[in-house]
């Protein structure tokens, strides 16, 4: 068997071996190779060919944008940052998504020899997504960790049936999303103007990275994007994000709607989870909704966005050939939970056409701070 081989770029020499020996204990990847600073790196890359690297986001001699950003125009590749859970680091983790990385791991703050361990399930996961992993050009070891129980959404909200729907002209657009999910939110927000309907957001994120993901592409949007606060009424022209280790649900308040966080447990693995908030909507908003399950590993979402199917909102899914990864985008297309698949430059105007056909024309709202 082939295995898959990785370089590690890290300006800590604690980190470079800790991942190496991470790494090293799945069965399927062979770390090839460190680097202390991006020089070495770079001819490292030319001498070893490797299939991929993790890289350090704050780097010595050379940023770690800088040199991703070179990567991904001359030699692009499978890239894993590894990012410390502070603004700074989420910032520049940010930026390195938008570069091209496919997804990142955290560093812990404290005692870190002590707990990187504790990551390793995570890390040696996204290693192998990574890999097949579709990258764009810039114009697991079991007795390693304890595998956490995958739980459904029953876990937070429990189904029900029968429920009656009372009748609003308000529409909600709930869009779920994970790996690749931080620059595909960005395209589809960027395409909706600022009276679309209301947006609610599960996407996989810790809690350092979703209030500067909010705030990254608030300044981008003409909707006004914001990490709601529990009880926060839903409006039109707004985007609610799930803060990071939180499940968002949208609950009624008669005619109106509004957030409801929770600290549940994290169903699929994941607290914000997208069935979490795609079964809320279900019961809630039901045909007065539209769905989206967006770029992902695993299958989170996808039984939720049945769930909305089978309580009348129409759904969507992106397709396999612009999705990073496949993952839950996939799974909701084969459960049957998706009415049409549509590449990520549809997604926006399908959306707008969806909402367009469950409700009466939204109000107006002009970006302002309304509703934050």
């Amino acid at each position: 068997m082939k295995k898959l081989r990785v370089l590690i770029v890290d300006d800590s020499a604690l980190v470079r071996q800790m991942l190496t020996e991470i790494l090293n204990s799945a069965s399927d990847i062979e770390v090839i190779g460190t680097a202390a600073d991006p020089y070495i790196a770079r001819d490292k890359i030319k001498a070893l060919n490797p299939d991929m690297l993790t890289l350090d986001v704050e780097m010595p001699r050379m940023d770690g944008l800088t040199f991703l950003s070179n990567l991904m125009r001359l030699r692009p590749m499978p890239v894993i940052m590894v990012s410390s859970l502070t603004e700074r680091g989420a910032d520049t983790t940010l930026k390195a998504l938008e570069l091209g990385a496919v997804d990142f791991v955290s560093k812990p703050k404290v005692d870190l020899a002590g707990t990187l361990n504790d990551f390793s399930e995570e890390i040696i996961a996204k290693v192998r997504i990574a890999a097949g992993a579709r990258v764009r050009a810039w114009t697991g070891n079991e007795a390693m960790a304890k595998v956490q129980p995958k739980l459904s959404a029953d876990a937070v909200l429990p189904a029900v049936s029968g429920q009656r729907m009372l009748k609003t002209t308000d529409r909600i657009i709930a869009i779920g999303s994970s790996t690749g999910g931080t620059e595909a939110l960005r395209d589809v927000l960027m395409g909706l103007p600022a009276d679309t309907p209301a947006v609610v957001i599960a996407q996989h994120i810790p809690a350092a990275f979703s209030g500067p993901f909010a705030r990254r592409l608030d300044s981008l949007c003409a909707m006004s994007v914001c990490e709601p606060h529990d009880g926060q009424y839903i409006l039109p022209g707004h985007v609610y994000i799930a803060p990071g280790d939180k499940h968002l649900m949208v609950e009624r308040d008669g005619a109106r709607y509004l957030c409801r966080l929770s600290d549940g447990l994290p169903v699929n693995r994941h607290r914000p989870s997208v069935d979490v908030l795609f079964r809320s909507v279900a019961q809630n908003v039901g045909p007065n909704a539209v769905g989206a399950i967006l770029t992902g590993m695993g299958d989170d979402g996808a039984h939720g966005l049945k769930e909305m199917l089978e309580a009348g909102a129409p759904t969507i899914a992106q397709d396999e050939a612009t999705s990073v990864v496949w993952g839950m985008p996939g799974a909701a297309v084969k459960l049957g939970g998706a009415q049409e698949v549509v590449p990520l430059g549809r997604v926006a105007a399908t959306l707008l056409k969806l909402a367009d056909s469950v409700g009466a024309p939204v109000i107006s709202s002009v970006k302002s701070g309304t509703g934050r």
